[in-house]
């Protein structure tokens, strides 16, 4: 089985490549620059450098990891602490392109190769302010509502083939950059990016055939 995962060296990517590497996969791990070319010493992991902002770096991924049965789009990005009236383009722009527009470049990509194959699995990652926006984050909000709307548009325009798209919000993921972020958090309450991997694995198996469109919620204690 080829699953390409973006975002594959950011705060959740190890734990979620070496979920997928423990089922027996073939990874291929998708990075803007990677520091060491095998940093999961498994001869299942291939590194790629694409940068998926782009349609190149997207079709340049595809290519390196086809035939692709399985999408994990990790990539994402938070910026917050101002009100709607103080948002700037710049900071609008950011998030629409890390959080909605990269997804919508990436599955534009793969799913030709899905299509013909029969088959195939589209994993995002959201985020429950989809549902539950908080203040002074309008447009990180609305990248990840319009994330939500994606994915569930894909399960639609696909239900009568074998290929399901799906959407998991977590709450606060325990990474060493959201610890930095907020020192004096419960880090307990967070979400394990471990959990988070088992889920994905689960939902791009053939047991989880039949889940497709849904935005599944994994809060923590938060």
């Amino acid at each position: 089985m080829s699953i390409l995962i973006t975002g594959a060296s950011g705060g959740l990517g190890p734990a979620v490549v070496d979920a997928f590497l423990a089922t027996g996969a073939t990874v291929f791990g998708v990075a803007r620059s990677w520091k060491r070319g095998n940093p999961h010493n498994s001869t299942r992991f291939h590194a790629i450098e694409a940068d998926v902002n782009t349609d190149e770096g997207c079709d340049t991924a595809v290519e390196a990891a086809a035939p692709v049965k399985g999408l994990i789009h990790l990539v994402g990005a938070f910026t917050g602490g101002k009100r709607v009236e103080e948002t700037d383009d710049a900071t609008f722009d950011q998030m629409i392109n890390a959080n909605l527009r990269s997804a919508f470049r990436m599955i534009r990509a793969v799913l030709p190769g899905m299509r013909e194959a029969g088959h195939g699995r589209i994993l995002v990652m959201g985020s429950r302010a989809a549902d539950e926006p908080m203040a002074g984050s309008s447009v990180y909000n609305a990248s990840k509502a319009g994330l939500a709307a994606l994915i569930r548009t894909v399960a639609l325009e696909n239900k009568k083939t074998n290929l399901t798209a799906n959407l998991v919000a977590p709450s606060v993921i325990d990474t060493p950059a959201n610890r930095a972020a907020m020192p004096s958090a419960d880090y307990a309450k967070w979400v394990a990016p471990e959990s988070i991997a088992r889920l994905l694995v689960w939902l791009a198996s053939d047991e989880a055939s039949d889940i497709s469109g849904a935005v599944i919620p994994i809060y923590g204690r938060v």
